[in-house]
């Protein structure tokens, strides 16, 4: 066992925000494995050696693989370390986390701190805390293990055959996007689609788990590139024996009034939310798409006096592969029928 590493024999734990680890050894590469929410992720130690990064028994000086100044570049499993103790800001709970023991932990710590000449933590006999350096470390680290694990299932993505997994929440402009699938899979070589049904769209994209999205304008879609496709009219989801049920339509200040009403949907499924609109424990507001899904104990009454919901296609930022701008193509194609058919009717 190697003291400062915790590592006994050729397991190790890679990062605390995914679930410690399993080993392989390839052609004298230790390989470092965390199992995130998607999938099984690989990161090679950099330097070929059992050696911790930054060790200067392996520094041979500056080159590809150093800051300025000659520091050597940090590992994920570094960055993992100290998400790990600045997550639980105790070392002995984060050594638990993580598999290793404290004491290495600690030192890894420590040598990290020296080497980017920084105070990560303030520690005191009873306590350990962030310094103000350290939050903004933790802020960017997480981001940076989160970049790696996006690129990791990004490339085993695109290594699969041709494919288009489109995320999408249950009921979310349902009508187009059945019109979408149909005619999107009539176009020459079309790829074949998967529909990953989630309450976060967005993330899927960020993640990667998705390759586009349909989604409300009104999520966060910070970092990446949207489409406008259609507006769908706001209606209320009311229990049938509701006394506004019966109604044409129905003020949004009167819906506001309701002790079930919810200004959001919550984070759960079309079904779920039909179920507690049905037991009297929810009122809101939906695009009209999901009146087709909503079974006879609840009513979809139109709302007066709230803008509707325009739905949009988002993807990652960036050139976009041609099966995706045959998708996007295809959406705004059907998107402009749809729109022509209802001006007629």
């Amino acid at each position: 066992m190697d003291p400062d590493l915790g590592v006994v024999g050729e397991q190790c734990a890679l990062r605390g925000a995914v679930s410690p680890v399993g080993r392989s050894d390839i052609a004298g590469q230790d390989f470092l494995t965390a199992r995130s929410s998607l999938t099984e992720m690989a990161f090679l130690w950099g330097n070929g050696s059992r050696e911790p990064p930054g060790d200067p028994r392996n520094d041979d000086g500056p080159g590809d693989d150093h800051y300025p100044g000659g520091m050597d570049r940090l590992e994920t499993r570094e960055l993992a370390y100290f998400v790990a103790v600045a997550e639980e800001l105790h070392f002995a709970r984060a050594a638990e986390r993580l598999g290793i023991a404290a004491p290495p932990l600690s030192r890894a710590i420590a040598r990290l701190e020296r080497r980017i000449g920084v105070r990560l933590f303030d520690r005191t006999s009873r306590r350990v805390s962030l310094t103000e350096a350290g939050n903004v470390f933790l802020a960017e680290s997480r981001a940076a293990l989160a970049a790696v694990d996006t690129a990791v299932r990004r490339a085993q993505r695109a290594a699969r055959p041709a494919r288009l997994v489109v995320a999408v929440r249950s009921g979310t402009g349902a009508g187009l996007l059945s019109d979408l699938l149909e005619a999107y899979a009539h176009r020459p070589a079309a790829a074949p689609v998967e529909l990953l049904f989630t309450t976060d769209q967005t993330q899927a994209l960020r993640e990667g788990a998705a390759d586009i999205a349909l989604l409300c304008a009104s999520a966060d879609a910070t970092g990446l590139t949207t489409t406008e496709l259609a507006v769908e009219s706001p209606v209320a989801l009311l229990p049938v024996s509701h006394p506004l049920a019966t109604r044409a339509a129905v003020p949004i200040e009167e819906l506001r009034r309701v002790d079930a009403y919810r200004a959001t949907c919550p984070p759960v499924s079309l079904d779920e939310i039909v179920d507690r609109v049905a037991l009297g424990q929810l009122v809101v507001v939906v695009g009209e798409s999901a009146a087709s899904r909503i079974g006879d104990a609840v009513v979809a009454v139109p709302v007066v006096g709230q803008a509707g919901t325009t739905l949009v296609l988002g993807r990652a930022a960036g050139t976009p592969t041609p099966d995706l701008k045959a998708f996007e193509r295809t959406a705004k194609d059907v998107a402009a029928r749809r729109l022509a058919t209802a001006g007629t009717a």
